[in-house]
């Protein structure tokens, strides 16, 4: 299914019917500030074990992410939050981050199998955040990379579904993509280190 949803006045009847499809353990691709996403609800395991499926990996070795509304979801899904962590967090976000934090005992079992931390991002695009906003938890996101040896992240949504209209449940189309994945900072450990400098600028965030 191919759903056009306009960013800058998102249909709240449309998102519903994702939401609906996400509520049934479905697997989506959608829209973000950075790349396409493909993602579930977070509390699906079914759902996060085909994504990794997909994906060719083992859940706990899938690298995904989960997508919150707002900074109020973090403390529920992230232990132990420090004041410096917090504020880069409030400067970036929303936007093109993604922040690796310790993982609460909230984040389902299959994503910390092997490792005890979760990439949160809150992308600065009305899609993605409305979806969680409507379905009350955070879903799962994973970039949609391009088998292009040119190009790494596909952005034609069209041409995406394509491609997965046999993989997905859904494929929103909400205008063309970047080509520039979100910036990743690991604020799990002592020190913050950044991991992958993307669409948004590190330097930034002090």
């Amino acid at each position: 299914m191919l759903i056009k949803i306009y960013p800058d006045n998102p249909s709240e009847k449309e998102l519903l019917k994702v939401v609906d499809i996400l509520r049934d353990g479905g697997v989506i691709i959608y829209p973000t500030d950075t790349v396409y996403g493909m993602g579930c609800d977070i509390n699906n395991k079914k759902a996060v074990e085909r994504i990794a499926k997909i994906k060719g990996l083992k859940p706990e070795k899938a690298n995904l992410s989960i997508i919150c509304y707002d900074l109020s979801h973090i403390t529920d899904y992230a232990k132990r939050v420090d004041n410096q962590t917090f504020k880069m967090m409030k400067k970036g976000l929303p936007g093109p981050y993604t922040f690796i934090l310790e993982a609460s005992n909230m984040i389902p079992k299959i994503f910390t199998a092997k490792k005890k931390t979760i990439g949160i991002r809150i992308p600065d695009h009305s899609i993605p955040r409305e979806l969680v906003r409507l379905l009350g938890n955070p879903i799962v996101t994973t970039s949609i990379r391009d088998e292009d040896d040119i190009i790494e992240y596909s952005t034609d949504p069209e041409l995406i579904y394509e491609k997965f209209e046999r993989t997905v449940d859904c494929v929103i189309d909400g205008g063309y993509g970047n080509q520039v994945a979100s910036t990743v900072v690991d604020c799990s450990g002592s020190e913050i280190n950044l991991v992958r400098e993307g669409l948004g600028e590190y330097k930034a965030l002090f």
